[in-house]
């Protein structure tokens, strides 16, 4: 196991984060929960030993709907202009969102700061707009509209 891993368990372990490391043959993951003040959603870090890359991801916890998605694409993207750490992506596969953040440190240490730096803009992003992502799911407002409610 590489340091780096070893500095990102160390990292939710302090933070008092619980987590369950997952064995996978291309990235290092650790998937764990955060409550924040709009609900629970599930978080993936993730990192790829050879390319020096540490992910962070926090996901909506419902699939958009097919029927749906085109408006949620409408809200993601317009939500995603000129933020400065991260984005929403979404796959139109199954309907999956999240949220992603990641740093290439290649050449430098990964540090406990840099991964909280990292992460809790993360989380605070997607529990920000998780009212909004529901109510493209559930409501009849236009992206525009909902977005008007959250970023205000």
């Amino acid at each position: 196991m590489s340091v780096t891993f070893e500095t990102i368990k160390q990292f939710f372990s302090e933070d008092e984060w619980f987590f369950v490391e997952v064995e996978d043959r291309d990235v290092l993951m650790l998937r764990m929960n955060h409550w924040g003040e709009n609900g629970r959603f599930s978080c993936q870090a993730e990192y790829n030993e050879d390319q020096h890359i540490f992910y962070f991801y926090s996901y909506f916890p419902i699939n958009v709907p097919e029927e749906k998605q085109m408006k949620m694409a409408e809200f993601l993207t317009r939500a995603n202009y000129g933020m400065r750490i991260g984005n929403f992506e979404m796959d139109y596969e199954d309907g999956e969102v999240r949220f992603r953040t990641s740093i290439d440190f290649e050449g430098q240490e990964l540090s406990y700061v840099l991964v909280s730096n990292h992460v809790y803009p993360n989380v605070w992003m997607l529990d920000r707009y998780l009212p909004g992502l529901f109510a493209v799911v559930y409501g009849d407002a236009s992206p525009v509209e909902i977005l008007e409610t959250i970023e205000e």
